[in-house]
C-alpha cells in the first residue's frame, strides 16, 4: 500500500523560514499588479477624455467590461485551478493580463483598449481567486490570518501607488505608460514565477503523492534551517469532496456564506469607496478638495488592512468580521447624519474611521476567510463561484447607487450598505465557521464529506 505523505501536518508543523517569505513575495508580487492594473482606470480614464481620445459612454464600457472580465475570469480559474494546479492557472492568468497591459499601452482607439480591458479582466479576476487560495495552502494556521491579510495589504497599495505614479506620469508622458508598467510588471513576476512550487496539499489531493512526497522533502529541508522541526500531527480519514459538495449541506451554508460577504465587501468599495470624490462634489467641495478629502479618507485603507492582519488570528475571523461590521454601521450612519457639514474635521475624521472600518473587511474577507471555508479539492472552484457572484454585484450596484443618491444623498447610500452589513452580520454569525488556529484539514473534517463523482465514501487514509 502507498505511503501516506500526510503533507497538510507536515507543513502546518513548518517554522517560518525563507521558503515561507519567498512564496509570499513570489505571489504577493502578482497580486499588487493585480490591484494596481484594477486601479489604473481611476487616472488613465481622466486623461483619455481630456485628450478626446474617449467619450463618457466610451469610459464607462471600459469599467463594465473591467468587471465583466473579472467575474468570467473568477469563475473559469476556480475550475482550471482545481483541475490542473495552482501553479499552472496562477501563471496563465498573469501571462494574461501581462500581455494584454502591454498591448493596450498601444491601442489605436479607445474600442480597442476596452477589448484589452475585458482581457485584463479575465486575469484579473482570476488572480484574486488563485492567489489567496494558494497562499492558505503553504502557510500555519497560527499565523494564517496575517499572512493573508498582508497579502490583501499588496493588493489595496494598488491604489495609492497607481495613483501617485499617474500624477507623475501622465501630466508629462501620458496615459500609455501606466500600462506599459503594469505589462512589464506583471511578465517580471510570471518570469519570477517559475521557481514557484505546486502545492502539495493539491498534489496529495489529486494522488500523486510521489511528486508531493518529493515536494515535502525539498520545503522541510530548507524549513529545517529555521530550527528543528516538531513531529506532525497524526494523519485521519480525509473525506473526499465533489463538485456536487457545493450543493449539499455543510458546504452550502459555506458558499452561502462566501457568496454574501463578498457582495457585500464589492458593494462597499465599488458603490461607496470609489464614489466619495462624486460624493464630496456634490455636497458643494470643489473638485480640488474633493480629490484632497478622499486622499486624506483613503489614507485609512492600509490602516484597515493591517488591523485585520492581526485581530484575524488573535480574536478570530468571525469576531474580526462581525465588530467590524458593526463599526461601520455606527460610522456610517453618523457620516449619513453630518456628511453634508461643513466642518473638515468632522468630514474628514468619521470618513476616515469608515474606510478603516471598511478596509478591516477588505483584509479579512478578499484575503483570509472566504479560501478557508472550502476543502482543498474544491477550494478555487467553489472560491472562484463566490467571488463570481461576488463581482457580478458591482455590475449593477453603480446602477441601485446612483439612484439612491440621487433620490436621498449620501444617506441613501449608506442606508443601503447599512442594510447589507447586517444581513452579513447574521449570516456569518449563523453559518460562518472560525478557522482560527485549525489546520486545513481540521475543517474539512469537520464539514465532513459527500463522496466523489460515483458517490463513493470518503476516502481512507493510506497507511
Amino acid at each position: 500500500m502507498a505511503t501516506i505523505v500526510n503533507a497538510g501536518a507536515r507543513l502546518d508543523r513548518l517554522p517560518i523560514s525563507s521558503f515561507h517569505y519567498r512564496i509570499f513575495w513570489l505571489i504577493g508580487a502578482g497580486m499588487f499588479f493585480d490591484g494596481y492594473d484594477l486601479y489604473v482606470g481611476t487616472t488613465v480614464l481622466g486623461a483619455t477624455l481630456q485628450s478626446k481620445f474617449s467619450t463618457l459612454p466610451q469610459n464607462a464600457q471600459f469599467i463594465s467590461l473591467t468587471f465583466l472580465g473579472m467575474t468570467i475570469g473568477a469563475f473559469i480559474t476556480g475550475f482550471l485551478g482545481d483541475k490542473y494546479g495552482r501553479r499552472f492557472t496562477y501563471q496563465f492568468n498573469l501571462m494574461i493580463f501581462g500581455l494584454a497591459s502591454l498591448a493596450a499601452a498601444f491601442a489605436p482607439d479607445m474600442e480597442t483598449l476596452n477589448i484589452l480591458r475585458f482581457v485584463m479582466g479575465l486575469g484579473l479576476g482570476a488572480e484574486i481567486v488563485v492567489g489567496y487560495s494558494t497562499l492558505t495552502e503553504f502557510v500555519p494556521p497560527k499565523s494564517r490570518g496575517r499572512w493573508l491579510a498582508f497579502m490583501a495589504f499588496l493588493v489595496v497599495s494598488g491604489l495609492p501607488v497607481t495613483t501617485l505614479l499617474g500624477t507623475l506620469i501622465i501630466p508629462t508622458f501620458g496615459w500609455r505608460p501606466m500600462f506599459i508598467i503594469a505589462g512589464v510588471g506583471a511578465l517580471v513576476v510570471w518570469y519570477l514565477r517559475k521557481n514557484l512550487p505546486e502545492s502539495p496539499r493539491w498534489l496529495e489531493s489529486q494522488g500523486r503523492t510521489v511528486e508531493a512526497e518529493a515536494l515535502m522533502q525539498s520545503i522541510e529541508k530548507e524549513a529545517a534551517t529555521a530550527g528543528p522541526l516538531p513531529p506532525p500531527a497524526s494523519p485521519k480519514p480525509a473525506p473526499s469532496f465533489s463538485l456536487a459538495s457545493l450543493a449539499k449541506p455543510p458546504i452550502l451554508q459555506s458558499m452561502v456564506v462566501g457568496s454574501v460577504v463578498l457582495v457585500v465587501i464589492n458593494t462597499l468599495i465599488f458603490g461607496f469607496v470609489v464614489w466619495l470624490p462624486q460624493f464630496f462634489v456634490q455636497q458643494g467641495l470643489t473638485i480640488t478638495r474633493s480629490f484632497a478629502y478622499t486622499l486624506v479618507i483613503i489614507l485609512g485603507s492600509p490602516i484597515g488592512c493591517a488591523i485585520g492582519a492581526f485581530s484575524s488570528d488573535y480574536i478570530g475571523r468571525k469576531p474580526s468580521i462581525i465588530g467590524s461590521s458593526v463599526l461601520v454601521i455606527i460610522f456610517g450612519a453618523i457620516y449619513a447624519t453630518f456628511g453634508a457639514t461643513t466642518d473638515p474635521a468632522l468630514i474628514l475624521s468619521i470618513g476616515f474611521l469608515l474606510i478603516v472600518s471598511i478596509y478591516i473587511q477588505v483584509a479579512i474577507l478578499f484575503g483570509v476567510y472566504t479560501p478557508e471555508l472550502f476543502p482543498t479539492e474544491i477550494r478555487l472552484r467553489a472560491n472562484g463561484i463566490c467571488n463570481t457572484i461576488g463581482r457580478a454585484a458591482t455590475i449593477v450596484s453603480p446602477f441601485i447607487v446612483l439612484s439612491l443618491f440621487q433620490t436621498y444623498k449620501v444617506a441613501g447610500v449608506l442606508g443601503l450598505m447599512i442594510g447589507l452589513l447586517i444581513i452579513q452580520i447574521i449570516v456569518v454569525y449563523l453559518w460562518g465557521i472560525e478557522p482560527r488556529n485549525r489546520r486545513l484539514e481540521e475543517l474539512e473534517t469537520a464539514t465532513g464529506g459527500t463522496g466523489g463523482p460515483s458517490g463513493k465514501a470518503p476516502r481512507p487514509a493510506r497507511v
